[in-house]
C-alpha cells in the first residue's frame, strides 16, 4: 500500500504500513493507536472499504474547522448548497467562500492533481458579483475507510490532504458539463495558504478587480 500522507496541526506526516497495519511510529513511538472509525451495518457487522457521499463531506468540512481553527479563522456552514459554497471562511471584516470537494481516487497530472467541476458550480464560483471570493477545495483521502481517523493516547490524526484554487473572475468554460480545475501541489490547504486567500480577497475587495491570476 501507497504511504498516506497525513496533518496534524497543520503538519505533513507520512505513515506507513507495515503488516496491513498502518503505523505512525515515528510521529508517535509510545502512543497506541486504534481506529476511531468503526462504522457498523444495520447487523452489527462493520463495513469496510469505500465511504458514502455524506462521509466524505463530514470529513472535508472537520479538515477545514481543524486548520482555519489553528490559524485563528472561524467557519461558517451552509445547510443548503443553492450557492455554490459549503463553507464560508471569516476573518474579521473579510471573508472567503469554498466549495467542498472529496475523493479517494485523485486524478494527478504534473505538478498536481485536476478535479472536473460541473459547471453550474463553477460559474456561481467564478462570478465577480459577489462579497466573498469563490474557491474550490479537494480533500483526498486513503480508499480504506477505517484509515481516514487514528486515535492515539494523546492525539487523533486526519490521514486526509487537502488543495485549493481560486475561481474568481476566471473565463466561462468551453464544455457544458464540467471543467476541468488544476489544483496545484504547491497550493495544499494550511493555516498559511488560508491567509494567502484571505490576501487574495482582501486585493479584490480594494482595488475592484474582476478577475485574479
Amino acid at each position: 500500500m501507497e504511504p498516506v500522507l497525513g496533518q496534524v496541526m497543520g503538519v505533513d506526516v507520512t505513515s506507513s504500513t507495515v503488516a496491513g497495519s498502518t503505523s505512525l511510529e515515528a510521529l508517535f513511538p509510545h502512543s497506541p493507536s486504534t481506529s476511531i472509525l468503526a462504522i457498523k451495518r444495520r447487523g452489527g457487522g462493520r463495513v469496510a472499504g469505500g465511504a458514502t457521499s455524506w462521509q466524505k463531506e463530514q470529513i472535508s468540512r472537520a479538515y477545514v474547522h481543524a486548520i482555519a481553527s489553528q490559524g485563528g479563522y472561524t467557519v461558517g456552514d451552509w445547510n443548503v448548497d443553492k450557492d455554490g459554497v459549503d463553507v464560508t471562511l471569516r476573518d474579521r471584516g473579510l471573508m472567503v467562500d469554498i466549495q467542498l470537494k472529496c475523493t479517494e481516487s485523485p486524478r494527478t497530472v504534473r505538478g498536481g492533481y485536476s478535479f472536473d467541476l460541473d459547471i453550474e458550480t463553477y460559474n456561481k464560483l467564478r462570478s465577480t458579483e459577489r462579497s466573498a471570493p469563490g474557491h474550490l477545495v479537494l480533500l483526498v483521502v486513503p480508499p480504506n475507510l477505517e484509515l481516514w481517523v487514528t486515535q492515539h493516547q494523546d492525539s487523533v490524526v486526519l490521514a486526509c490532504h487537502g488543495y485549493w484554487a481560486c475561481l474568481h473572475g476566471r473565463e466561462a468554460a468551453n464544455s457544458s458539463a464540467t471543467t476541468a480545475i488544476s489544483l496545484p501541489q504547491e497550493q495544499q490547504l494550511t493555516a498559511k495558504s488560508m491567509r494567502s486567500m484571505f490576501d487574495m480577497a482582501r486585493s479584490i475587495l480594494l482595488s475592484g478587480s474582476t478577475a485574479v491570476n
